[in-house]
């Protein structure tokens, strides 16, 4: 069982609770006593402790709770809860989540490092860059937080190895801060001790920049209260930008006020920060706005009281506030991963949950959002309350119980499947090398079945079992081999799958034989041999509209006599291709019956068997077939479908091909369509596979859209080839991998309920015999080393499909993908045309404007 355990008190975190139990019903559990749960040393960890809960509330569908008693125990997979500093479940719930074997959302240690303002202010200004308030500290002892020579753009630190006796230091540092350049802006300063245990006690005074004396006495006094690690800082006390108030103005007295702006940032899919919530507090300029002090407001609505009018000033400001709320969690991630797991509360320990408080200031004439500080739960309570807030005012419910929950969820499923043996049957090609790194990362036993014993990934798994099951016509005899292979090593895999497109029958039959979970092969083969696709397709008649709707004439053809009786019964202009092929290998538009001859003549006669092009489906014979060709633009659906229920969906956009090939030219991702027609695709998409009893997996599906709705091209079944996994990772999170995974071990994957891009990106396909020059040649210099250097700083997105370029002449495959992104679709489209036309991609013969040009 999946079980994300929330420990201490519930009030923060009821409505992800709710929430989760309505995704994933009894995986949340609320634990309010320490008597209900135990530790345990871990099995898989030395060193480590399995948190095992013996009573707990657990939530499900409708909001529905009860209180239950687990016999026997249930081990957590995941645990985070208040480990805030002073709350009264402090120390159990901190004791309970130290050094525990399952990921562990904050521990004490974590958050007393949040709640120091000067160790994240020191952080958030060396690394991340972001404007922190002018600041000068005095720390007590070694400062292990810090490193040993803290610099930082606006802050000093003054290590003091004992208060007393320091007080010309003091007075020294204090002027020499007083008179710099960096306060002279501001007429006011704050003293005020910092660390975890002054949290929230408001110990603090406000004094005149001129009363240098007076703030060296108030800096002096609170030095003699410090702890070791403890400190005293002494910062400016910026004030809230103040703008001119738009008409109608009143005529009344305007009072200085201040403006806190505090932003809730998670940890989302593949470890990045993803803004959940923004929520405003308002106070008077004189004493700072604190949490819980007064009520939250939205971001928009006090940008208007402050006097940003515009619009688009507005969106831009919230713009850059997400942009600064999420560099400074992924910054702080980064010095977590630096720190020991003794400094962390444990290995598995990190910061799932980040609150971070901005201030609108104004600097150089500017409006200029300045950190504050961090916390581990107030940003939490604080954007709750604002939500609930709305819903009483009819507003409709936020998204952030929702991405909460399903961040939690995610990281409990990627623990789920920790240690789990997969056998994976084919390794395919350099296409497929993230398979291998995935599987590290989310500590996978891959145990791989593949025909070519000298393959790379042999090293990289933990059993390689070298059989040749390249004669796929012969797949009822390998699923046999391999199964006894398996057992004769002893294997008991829990999950058994394939992302290579010629191995699909053959996991599936093996997934049979071993008692695994998969979709039948009888549906696999359906969806494998394209013409039975159709043709059963066309039997499918229930439905509003049936799938039948969606299937294309077709024929297949393994003589030249069958293509004469098929050009009696598919109209020309049509397309013929291989039966079993794969990458757009063979395809070709035919504009009559001869055209046909002489395409299946040449294709028969150059690709006879897996030997003469490897990976495109020859191991199933090179049968061919004839279907009507279907106008309009070209899409690729891929979907998570679990127990015949869709989960995720995703559409993206192919460019126009050179024809009379279809070979692949470009892409984007989002796709451009509006969503009835995304829809449209992705209804039509599910009904094909549910109908070819595809009810299990992730699959990717091959559609044209044209005036009429949707047409099915072909079904893929498993995960989407070429560049499809890294774009949907990095457009919208979740992993296909890794969904492909949770459904063979009978999961269902949490997946985003209302997926958003975080990015556009469009790409364009590379062609040995085209770019061959461009790129540099098979020595990797030249344009290829250039696009390298930009991807590794993240300007580009290279997918290496082959090491060489795949076939020659009209049976080639495309060699690289190079994807540029950008904050709109044109700005995406526009940096990789200038960067095509700059490494030489863009040619008269590879007009990558026009392939570009769908995507409007």
């Amino acid at each position: 069982d999946m079980t994300v355990c929330i420990l201490g008190s519930p009030i923060s975190f009821l409505p992800v609770l709710l929430e989760g139990g309505t995704r994933c019903p009894g995986a949340m559990v609320l634990c309010l006593s320490p008597a209900w749960a135990s530790r345990v040393p871990s099995e898989t960890s030395p060193g480590a402790w399995s948190l095992l809960l013996s009573r707990g509330v657990s939530f499900e569908a409708g909001g529905h709770s009860a209180l239950e008693t687990f016999v026997p125990p249930r081990r957590a997979n995941y645990v985070t809860g208040t480990f805030t500093a002073g709350s009264p479940e402090g120390g159990w719930v901190g004791e309970l989540a130290r050094d525990l074997d399952c990921p562990t959302g904050g521990s004490v240690p974590l958050a007393r490092r949040l709640e120091d303002p000067l160790v994240t202010r020191w952080v958030l200004a060396a690394r991340a860059g972001l404007p922190v308030p002018p600041t000068l500290a005095f720390v007590l002892g070694p400062g292990g937080n810090l490193p040993a020579d803290p610099v930082a753009p606006g802050v000093r630190v003054v290590r003091l190895e004992d208060p007393q006796g320091q007080e010309s230091l003091v007075q020294e540092e204090v002027g020499a801060f007083l008179g710099g350049t960096a306060m002279e802006p501001y007429s006011q300063v704050v003293v005020r001790p910092a660390g975890w245990r002054w949290r929230g006690t408001g110990a603090r005074s406000t004094h005149g920049k001129e009363e240098g004396v007076a703030v060296a006495q108030a800096v002096g006094a609170r030095l003699c209260g410090l702890r070791e690690e403890e400190s005293v800082l002494l910062e400016a006390l910026m004030p809230t930008a103040r703008l001119p108030v738009p008409p109608p103005r009143s005529p009344a007295l305007r009072l200085p006020m201040a403006l806190r702006i505090c932003t809730l940032v998670c940890r989302s899919w593949g470890d990045r920060p993803q803004l959940c919530q923004v929520a405003c507090g308002v106070g008077r300029a004189e004493a700072p706005v604190r949490h819980g002090a007064a009520l939250p407001q939205g971001l928009d609505s006090s940008l208007q009281q402050w006097g940003v009018v515009a619009p688009g000033q507005r969106q831009a400001l919230a713009t850059r506030l997400r942009g600064a709320a999420e560099a400074a969690m992924a910054t702080l991630l980064a010095a977590e991963a630096e720190l020991s797991p003794q400094q962390r509360g444990g290995a598995r320990a990190r910061t799932d949950l980040l609150g971070v408080d901005f201030l609108l200031a104004c600097v150089d004439d500017a409006l200029e959002l300045v950190a504050l500080s961090t916390n581990s739960q107030r940003c939490l309570e604080t954007c709750l309350l604002a939500e609930a807030m709305g819903r009483a005012v009819g507003e409709p419910p936020g998204d952030l119980p929702r991405l909460l929950a399903e961040a939690l969820l995610h990281r409990a499923q990627c623990h789920l499947v920790e240690g789990k043996d997969i056998l994976l049957i084919g390794a395919g090609g350099v296409s497929k090398s993230f398979v291998w790194e995935a599987a590290r990362d989310y500590g996978l036993r891959i145990h791989l079945v593949e025909s070519d014993p000298e393959h790379f990934a042999a090293g990289l798994v933990q059993t390689f079992l070298p059989y040749d099951s390249r004669e796929h016509r012969r797949d009822e005899e390998h699923a046999e081999r391999v199964t006894e292979l398996v057992r004769a090593r002893g294997l008991r895999p829990h999950a058994c799958l394939s992302y290579w497109d010629d191995c699909v029958v053959l996991a599936a039959l093996v997934c049979q034989r071993l008692g695994l979970r998969g979709s039948p092969p009888a549906a696999i083969r359906v969806a494998k041999q394209k013409s039975r696709t159709h043709q059963h397709l066309q039997r499918c008649r229930r439905g509003r509209p049936p799938p039948a709707a969606f299937a294309v004439p077709c024929r297949r053809l393994q003589s030249h006599g069958d293509v004469d009786r098929a050009a009696g019964a598919v109209p020309f202009p049509a397309v013929a291709k291989l039966e079993f092929g794969a990458g757009g290998v063979g395809v070709r538009l035919v504009e009559s019956a001869g055209q046909c001859h002489e395409h299946a003549a040449r294709l028969w006669r150059d690709l006879r068997d897996d030997a003469d092009h490897p990976g495109i489906g020859l191991g199933w014979g090179n049968a061919m077939l004839l279907m009507e060709y279907v106008p309009g633009t070209e899409h690729d659906v891929d979907l998570v479908v679990f127990e015949g229920r869709l989960l995720g969906a995703w559409v993206s956009d192919n460019g126009p091909t050179r024809l009379p090939a279809f070979l692949e030219t470009a892409a984007c991702l989002p796709s451009c369509l509006p969503a009835d027609r995304q829809a449209q695709l992705v209804r039509a998409a599910l009904q094909c596979c549910l109908a070819c009893g595809l009810r299990d997996g992730v699959f990717n599906v091959e559609l044209k859209l044209g005036p009429g709705g949707p047409r099915l091209l072909e079904i893929n079944p498993r995960m989407g080839g070429f560049y499809l996994r890294d774009w949907i990772q990095e457009v919208y999170g979740p992993d296909l991998l890794l969904a492909a995974v949770l459904v063979a071990l009978g999961l269902p994957p949490v997946l985003p309920a209302r997926p958003a891009p975080r990015a556009q990106l469009a790409g364009v396909m590379c062609l040995g015999s085209e770019h061959g020059a461009a790129l540099g040649g098979g020595g990797g210099g030249g344009g290829l080393a250039a696009l390298r250097e930009l991807q590794s700083r993240g300007l580009v997105r290279l997918n290496r499909l082959f090491e060489e370029s795949g076939g020659a002449g009209e049976y080639e495959e495309p060699c690289l993908s190079v994807a540029c992104g950008g904050a709109t679709r044109g700005e995406a489209c526009l940096r990789l045309l200038g960067l095509c036309q700059a490494l030489g991609i863009d040619s008269p013969r590879y007009p990558v404007e026009h392939f570009l040009s769908h995507f409007k």
